[in-house]
């Protein structure tokens, strides 16, 4: 064989060899990427890290099915539920044994409703971002149930309790526990979630209930009620000034509108809405900016944007009943009566909020 023979056989002999390797390399990826594809779909995502990981992008894509397909909300609802109104009026001194028994009941009665407008709350804050309350005709509105639904959801801690990271998870055969950092915004209060997930009959995982959710509560509740309780001290001289000039302003404005046959004149009405726009909403507004001036604990910011919430909606119903008085228009009454209702409710959630805190320090252990 000549050189020139000899050398055309190697070449071919080399790149046949490369084609070899090119074509293993090529297999091996494809083995690869197949066998990384059947654990994904076989295995990984049927892991309760993969639901954990599914859970936070159905999050932060708005998806609720996604999120409620990864979160069983009955169960965790329920659950929850429980914790909370456990022993929800067991500290409180006022109550006798008879109606104390009746309120738990109540509880008991209401909880299927509780509990669903409690996962609507979060589904619809999955999809859009917010925390909305029921409207409508939902049974929940208002206290047509009988219980402010505002006020429940305040308790449960939902609306203020952030996601800071997803830490290890435990197996435990059919059940795993995903160790979930949270803070508590209003307190700035860290606190490890114990977050049991349990494997569907399908084999894809669930997070079923936070196994220590009343600790969480007992931690927070705690800091938040002296925050309040120190709040309303500081507040009080300025709430008990105003409340003795609002109840000498309500008895004016009660002989102002006295009439014989059930209508106000033209004259009355607008000495009304002349005291009503220059005595009644100025000293709104100047009790609203004494407590505004007042530095808020962190765990009373709730109840602070409560009696603001509340300055607000009063102002703007005298502000609609005024125009009511001036233009004599039936709509304009209508409209200050609804805003009066609101405020109102307002009003019942603030008084429960300063009542709940002076029975709470009945409670063991509060710091």
């Amino acid at each position: 064989m000549d050189d020139i023979t000899w050398e055309r056989s190697l070449a071919l002999r080399r790149q046949r060899i490369a084609r070899q390797r090119r074509f293993f390399f090529l297999f091996l990826f494809a083995a690869v990427v197949i066998a990384v594809g059947i654990w994904h779909h076989f295995f990984y995502t049927r892991t309760p890290e993969y639901a954990l990981g599914e859970i936070q992008s159905a999050i932060e894509s708005r998806d609720k099915e996604r999120f409620a397909y990864y979160v069983n909300l009955d169960l965790v609802t329920n659950q929850a539920y429980d914790d909370l109104t456990r022993d929800l009026f067991a500290y409180d001194a006022t109550l006798t044994p008879q109606t104390r028994v009746l309120f738990e009941k109540f509880y008991v009665l209401v909880k299927p409703e509780l509990t669903r407008g409690t996962q609507e709350a979060i589904l619809r804050r999955i999809e859009s971002g917010l925390w909305t309350l029921p409207d409508g005709l939902d049974i929940l509105k208002g206290r047509q149930l009988g219980i402010d639904f505002e006020r429940f959801l305040a308790r449960t801690q939902l609306r203020n309790t952030t996601l800071v990271s997803v830490g290890p998870v435990t197996h435990h055969d059919a059940t795993a526990t995903a160790e979930i950092t949270v803070k508590e915004d209003d307190t700035d209060t860290s606190f490890t979630l114990a977050v049991i997930l349990e494997e569907s009959e399908d084999g894809h995982w669930q997070v079923a209930y936070v196994k220590n959710y009343r600790a969480y509560l007992d931690k927070i509740s705690p800091l938040v009620n002296e925050d309040i309780a120190n709040y309303i001290d500081t507040t009080k001289p300025i709430v008990d000034e105003y409340n003795d000039m609002f109840a000498a302003q309500k008895k004016r404005f009660t002989r102002m509108s006295q009439t014989d046959d059930g209508r106000m004149t033209k004259k009355q009405r607008e000495q009304i809405a002349d005291f009503l726009e220059n005595d009644v909403l100025p000293t709104l507004k100047r009790r609203q900016a004494k407590l505004d001036e007042i530095d808020v604990p962190p765990g009373a910011g709730y109840l602070a944007r409560q009696r603001q919430k509340s300055t607000e909606v009063t102002i703007s119903a005298w502000q609609h009943y005024i125009k009511g008085l001036r233009q004599n228009s039936a709509h304009e009454f209508d409209t200050a009566e609804t805003l009066m209702k609101q405020e109102l409710a307002i009003d019942s959630r603030v008084d429960d909020i300063i009542h709940h805190t002076a029975v709470s320090k009945n409670i063991p252990n509060i710091q």
